[in-house]
């Protein structure tokens, strides 16, 4: 990029190759790129939104309606449309429910916003009023929220997080086994109550069907153990978690030893031996029973393992032996050396059983359940995927209601009260920013529109209605009905959702659309080269005349 100072040389500024894009032309390609992200994502909002199938470049299937897994898996370049996949992955960090609603919604407060572009309202102003309006939007809310009382509650926010997904007529079952593994890993710090979803270990197996899927209180490690005469299970057992692994180190540095007779060569596997061996002495010495290895185990630990009647697992992931660890009251030992016994953990049992055509250790009656597991069971890879994902979501949602104990109607209800109360907020609002709120309402609407159009219903008809239905006294939780198509009280239909989704969904669509908004100038660089060459370069790159 140039500029030119009068009639003197131009000042070279940016690299050549370097695309610069200005002010409304900017504005209008992000806008675009964010809203292009939204429409993929719309279609499957709701429970009779449709499913994508996405295909990656080696041919891997993956069939879903869950909207961030959709987002990453699709592989976006535009900057503008990266912020948009953001938003989705913090929905889903935060609380695991509400990805595609914060995803549209974002993308229409952009449509909303480019027509008042258009109208020469500034962009800053917008950002300033969908501010505003956001932080009303949260107090409409948690006016309208409602408390949740028991477990039936719970199951009803856990299967209103599963509606669409593919569970085969099983979200009755799955939501109630989503409620007893977040109330089994509940617990209380510093007088609040925490949900810590990331202690429920979720193993998915091939067979059987969807009604097949379990919770099992303790641990399941996908691993079998490594020799044939362990014994299959291990009754009140003592637990060694080591993160080193059981074999001979090899040396730091380069070495070599030379033996010259047969005896030398005798006296140094005899001496490797006895190393190895020792290992297994000392886990025997502690008065441990099972042994589960993060690394490596030579042949003869194992021999000797078993031979000492030591059931072992060997290169368990790293988040299993964490877990393990917190299961069962043991230590994480990285230097065999320093085991003691009250480094052990314990377990009523340790079990080899056969899991569709694989062997897997079971681990249950553990001292803290505050780790727990549930198998996943479904007739193909992509069902199971599925099933796992939902849970996923179930999980969160119904850990999220309980440490916030609140709830508000889903069914689109809640976006309609917060649009016709915002309308009227918009009045007391002074100045152009009235005119972002009154953009931030309407923008609203697009959930029970898009609710609407994925279920075959003339949308304008739809949003009319809803909107008469609240307008009448104790309609606030009136929503859209998708069996029916009429509006209807969504307490009823057991359709509520946990606040936080509907807060977090709101917070972080504006936070990205007004991001967006104040960007008005793009300087890209020019991208690198493709390495054909295998990076090396030609003479006539280093300056050379072509001359070796």
């Amino acid at each position: 990029m140039a500029y030119s100072l009068g009639q003197s040389q131009p000042i070279i500024v940016l690299k050549e190759g370097t695309e610069r894009t200005k002010n409304r032309e900017a504005q209008s390609n992000n806008i675009a790129a964010a809203r292009a992200i939204a429409d993929a994502v719309r279609s499957t909002l709701g429970p009779k939104g449709m499913d994508k199938m996405l295909v990656d470049s080696l041919g891997d299937v993956v069939i879903t309606n869950d909207g961030v897994t959709i987002l990453k898996e699709i592989d976006v370049q535009h900057p503008a449309a990266k912020m948009i996949v953001e938003v989705a992955k913090t929905q889903d960090t935060e609380c695991g429910d509400g990805t595609t609603t914060s995803v549209v919604l974002a993308g229409e407060l952009l449509k909303k916003a480019e027509q008042l572009i258009d109208s020469n309202v500034h962009p800053t102003v917008i950002a300033n009023g969908y501010k505003l309006a956001a932080a009303e939007a949260v107090r409409i809310l948690e006016n309208i929220a409602v408390p949740i009382e028991d477990d039936e509650g719970l199951i009803k926010v856990a299967m209103t997080a599963m509606t669409g997904k593919s569970v085969g007529g099983e979200g009755r079952a799955l939501s109630e086994l989503s409620v007893k593994a977040a109330k089994a890993v509940a617990e209380e710090r510093n007088g609040k109550l925490i949900v810590d979803v990331d202690n429920i270990k979720v193993e998915k197996k091939t067979g059987g069907a969807i009604s097949d899927t379990e919770l099992i209180n303790g641990l399941i490690i996908d691993k079998e153990k490594v020799h044939p005469r362990m014994p299959r299970f291990v009754s009140k057992a003592k637990i060694a978690i080591l993160s080193s692994a059981l074999e001979i180190k090899k040396t730091e540095v380069e070495a070599k030893i030379q033996i010259r007779d047969p005896a030398s060569m005798q006296r140094f596997l005899d001496e490797e031996e006895k190393t190895l061996k020792g290992m297994v002495d000392k886990i025997k010495s502690v008065g441990a029973n099972v042994v589960f290895c993060q690394k490596g185990m030579d042949d003869l630990v194992q021999h000797y393992l078993a031979k000492a009647g030591i059931y072992a697992c060997r290169r368990l992931k790293e988040s299993d032996i964490e877990k393990i660890a917190k299961a069962t009251g043991g230590n994480i030992i990285g230097n065999l050396d320093s085991i003691t016994e009250a480094d052990l953990g314990y377990a009523e049992l340790v079990e080899e059983r056969k899991v569709g055509e694989e062997w897997m250790t079971f681990i249950t009656g553990c001292q803290s359940p505050k780790a727990i597991s549930i198998l996943v069971r479904g007739g193909t890879e992509h069902v199971i995927d599925e099933v796992e994902r939902a849970l996923h979501d179930a999980l969160r949602v119904v850990g999220v209601a309980m440490e916030d104990g609140k709830v508000v109607a889903g069914g689109g209800a809640p976006e309609i009260e917060m649009s016709l109360k915002l309308s009227d907020y918009a009045s007391a609002v002074g100045g152009r920013e009235q005119l972002a709120v009154r953009a931030f309402a309407e923008a609203l609407e697009i959930i029970p529109w898009a609710l609407a159009e994925n279920a075959g219903l003339d949308p304008i008809d739809i949003v009319i209605e809803l909107k008469k239905a609240h307008s009448q006294e104790n309609g606030a939780h009136m929503g859209l009905d998708l069996t029916t198509g009429e509006p209807a009280n969504m307490l009823d239909l057991d359709v509520i959702e946990p606040l936080r989704v509907k807060t977090q969904a709101i917070d972080s669509a504006t936070e990205v659309a007004s991001m967006i908004l104040r960007i008005d100038d793009i300087i890209a660089a020019r991208r690198a080269p493709p390495a054909g060459d295998g990076g090396r370069k030609m003479p006539q790159d280093m300056g050379m005349d072509g001359m070796m």
